[in-house]
């Protein structure tokens, strides 16, 4: 209603001298309308006293009233960043892609984008459940660093995509370790073969080595189980997985050969 009846709700408050407690926020004692700047920084005030519902108002009041100011500009910024602490993450990205498209050169356009990106993060709720927002934050951290190399959200969503990666890692170990103790052995050393070859920042490498030197020894390839084994010994020897590989493949030979099978390797 105050959108539509702006104009003669400002008249009618003038004329009839009515003050409320919305009112004495927009005009000041002598009935005259607030700045921006001091509509802003009542605003502000209500946010950081983290009355959110009542400083979400005040920021939209400031659009209405001074559409063109820089003021209105960084409202919307807040209302968006309002949306975020309720978790309202679809309004935040819409927010967010408006002021991106509408203020192409707006001064701190790598927070909207990162804002964008953490969205989507923090709604990866899960390995097991569907990856879409892995994707989605992964695409958005990579437009901030990509737009913004020296920005410090840059930083900061550089080791956000090392998390997301392991996520989608975790996915696949997941998944590869269901093949395996199935016997599906094929399937189980592809999604394996994927965290070594896609993921190899994250955690899950050694064991996804030591999953195959697992497989290969189900299959009968005991060649492939040495080799494999022999790789996670010699990248990762303290590994806790390169001590299963170990324990599994001595059932094959006695230590001593082992010990030569495995260095030979890479002679």
């Amino acid at each position: 209603m105050l959108k539509k009846y702006s104009i003669c709700l400002l008249l009618f408050i003038f004329v009839m001298n009515c003050s409320s407690t919305k009112d004495n926020e927009t005009y000041s004692s002598e009935n005259k309308l607030l700045s921006p700047e001091e509509m802003y920084i009542l605003a502000m005030k209500s946010f950081d006293n983290e009355n959110f519902e009542e400083a979400n108002t005040q920021f939209a009041r400031i659009k209405k009233i001074y559409p063109l100011s820089n003021e209105a500009v960084e409202s919307e910024v807040m209302i968006g960043f309002v949306s975020y602490l309720r978790m309202d993450y679809d309004n935040i990205i819409n927010d967010y892609k408006k002021i991106i498209q509408k203020y192409p050169s707006y001064k701190n356009l790598d927070y909207i984008y990162y804002m964008i990106a953490m969205s989507y993060y923090e709604q990866i709720a899960h390995h097991e459940l569907d990856g879409k927002f892995n994707d989605l934050a992964l695409e958005e951290f990579n437009q901030v660093i990509s737009r913004f190399p020296n920005s410090k959200f840059a930083k900061d969503s550089r080791q956000k995509i090392i998390l997301v990666r392991s996520n989608q890692a975790a996915k696949h170990m997941e998944i590869g370790r269901f093949y395996l103790k199935e016997g599906k052995y094929t399937a189980a050393l592809n999604r394996f073969k994927i965290v070594i070859d896609e993921f190899a920042i994250t955690k899950f490498v050694p064991e996804a080595l030591h999953r195959m030197v697992e497989t290969y020894y189900e299959m009968g390839m005991i060649d492939e189980s040495f080799k494999t084994a022999s790789v996670l010994g010699y990248n990762y020897p303290d590994s806790k997985w390169y001590r299963y590989s170990y324990n599994l493949i001595k059932k094959i030979d006695d230590e001593d050969t082992l010990i030569d099978r495995l260095t030979n390797v890479f002679n």
